[in-house]
C-alpha cells in the first residue's frame, strides 16, 4: 500500500510540469513567456477575453493593478487551450476537451 501511495505522489510533479507548457506547431511556449512571444509562436487565438484587473505587489512592496486576459486556442485534436495572462505574461495554461 505504501508503495502505491509513493508511486502516485511521484506522478504529481509530472502533471504539474505538463500543464506549464504548450506546443504550437513546432514551437513550444511556457509559463512566464510574454504575450508577444505566444502570439508569434501560436498565432492569433480564436478569442481574447479581457477579465479585468488584479492587484499585485512589486519587489519593493508597492501595489500595482495589472491587466488579466484569457486567450483561447483550438480546437486542436479535439482540445481547447486556455491561456491566462497577467501584465502580458503567461501565468497559466489549461486544456479541456471540446464537446
Amino acid at each position: 500500500m505504501k508503495a502505491l501511495i509513493l508511486g502516485l505522489l511521484l506522478l504529481v510533479p509530472l502533471t504539474a510540469q505538463a500543464s506549464s507548457t504548450l506546443r504550437c506547431g513546432s514551437q513550444l511556449i511556457s509559463t512566464n513567456d510574454a504575450s508577444s512571444t505566444v502570439l508569434h509562436k501560436c498565432g492569433e487565438p480564436i478569442s481574447r477575453d479581457f477579465l479585468g484587473y488584479r492587484e499585485r505587489l512589486d519587489i519593493y512592496g508597492y501595489r500595482h493593478e495589472v491587466a488579466v486576459e484569457e486567450w483561447t486556442y483550438g480546437p486542436r485534436n479535439g482540445m481547447y487551450h486556455f491561456l491566462r495572462f497577467e501584465a502580458n505574461r503567461l501565468i497559466k495554461i489549461d486544456s479541456k476537451r471540446g464537446n
